[in-house]
């Protein structure tokens, strides 16, 4: 299983009930045996040029586990459906995650103070 990352934009007129059409991507990615690692969202935003007219969209960011063959079929079903204005699945780097991680990390320790400054 490989590490991806799925951007959903939903059609703007479904922030008042957007949950039918959250459970069904989420359905979508558990029918082919992917996992959401997380989820995260990002709420209603303006959109840098007009898609089919809408000039806004709720966005909606994915980590996920996905077999092999899950991408093609996950695309090939969120490019027909109506509460989706546009979608990007794109496969994570492993290299830049670890890098990303270690990183993260050390600014952790950097920011926790020191016994000399706890007044130790």
């Amino acid at each position: 299983m490989k590490d991806y990352e799925l951007t959903v934009l939903f059609h703007p007129d479904l922030e008042m009930n957007l949950d039918p059409a959250l459970d069904k991507v989420k359905k979508l990615i558990e029918a082919n045996k992917g996992k959401i690692k997380s989820e995260e969202d990002d709420g209603k935003k303006r959109l840098a040029y007009s898609i089919n007219g809408q000039t806004f969209a709720i966005y909606r960011f994915y980590n996920l586990e996905l077999p092999a063959e899950a991408p093609a079929k996950i695309s090939s079903t969120l490019n027909i459906s109506d509460e989706v204005l546009r979608y990007l699945l794109v496969r994570t780097d492993e290299r830049r995650a670890k890098l990303s991680a270690k990183k993260a990390e050390k600014s952790e320790k950097a920011e926790q103070p020191t016994n000399e400054e706890k007044g130790e």
